[in-house]
């Protein structure tokens, strides 16, 4: 249950960092809308919404006017209350009311951004913690066991190296082992720029699946059948890595997402394509190849 519940915690991490992406995501002033009209609704209305927004939008100053300063002073009101809503839970927690000591003999400040320096060097930082402080880290993001990642990239490149037939690689034969539920930790690179698609044959109505790469989306024969002249139309498109978050415990595996920022990783990311698995008995991938139309499945390059 532990490991369970420890597993689902680190999906969330890497769904938090996905959010986080994409509202750091800036276009130029006011880019773009997204409208999104409910059946039934009246066009009227929608359409006095869009002249309203219109409006606000030709107030907007230029970049470096008015809106931009209130923005920026916005943005410094949200990084104040964060360090001193830190600073006072740091108080709660590591200060002993009964003795107005601290409770702990030493504190290391860890995380990602800036925040952790602000903190330590805050007026709102209590004194008697600040003086408990042993270091300030830099860690790669915050709530990451890493320990944890290069223990697993470890664990199956030892695997791979001492060839035991208990480890899978590359997304065609990762793909296979999971559909036949032999797989007890996928390992995947938390940045793997893979997208699964769901492709309907024109002539046929077949459904094809194929996971393609940048490349390989820009080659328009992976949008045609190999046999016939017929399109493949695109039913469905989604990130690899997306669809693995929603659909590993289908597998009956755990879900582990890692980085290339340790030397374990890099390998792992660089020399294995970034997605494999550990398996729960030996298994020989060759064993169940079988022919299908080049491109079919995403292949690791040289």
């Amino acid at each position: 249950m532990a490991e369970s519940q420890e597993n689902d915690k680190n999906i969330e991490i890497w769904k938090i960092k996905l959010i986080k992406a994409l509202e750091s995501a800036r276009g130029n002033g006011t880019s773009m809308i997204s409208l999104i009209i409910p059946p039934g609704d009246q066009i009227a209305r929608v359409t006095k919404m869009l002249a309203e927004e219109y409006g606000t939008a030709s107030n907007i100053k230029s970049r470096g006017g008015q809106s931009a300063l209130r923005f920026a002073r916005l943005e410094w009101r949200k990084r104040h209350n964060y360090v001193r809503k830190t600073a006072e839970l740091a108080t709660q927690f590591f200060i002993n009311p009964a003795t107005s000591q601290p409770n702990v003999s030493g504190l290391i400040l860890a995380g990602s951004a800036d925040f952790k320096t602000e903190l330590s060097q805050s007026d709102m930082f209590d004194p008697r913690l600040q003086a408990k402080i042993l270091n300030v880290v830099d860690v790669s993001y915050g709530g990451e066991n890493v320990h944890t990642r290069k223990a697993l990239n470890r664990e199956i490149l030892e695997e791979i190296s001492q060839d035991t037939g208990k480890y899978v690689f590359g997304v065609d034969d990762t793909i296979k082992a999971l559909e036949m539920g032999a797989v007890e930790t996928l390992i995947v690179w938390e940045n793997l720029d893979i997208n699964r698609y769901m492709l309907k044959n024109s002539v046929t109505s077949e459904i094809v699946i194929k996971y393609l790469n940048k490349d390989q989306e820009n080659d328009q024969s992976n949008f045609k059948d190999s046999v016939t002249p017929a399109e493949l139309e695109v039913q469905e498109k989604m990130p690899l890595l997306e669809w693995f978050a929603n659909e590993y415990r289908n597998f009956g595996c755990s879900l582990e997402f890692v980085t290339n920022r340790s030397q374990e990783g890099s390998q792992f990311c660089r020399g294995f394509g970034g997605i494999g698995g550990i398996l729960r008995y030996q298994l020989d991938m060759r064993s169940f190849d079988e022919p299908s139309d080049e491109g079919e499945f995403y292949e690791d390059s040289d």
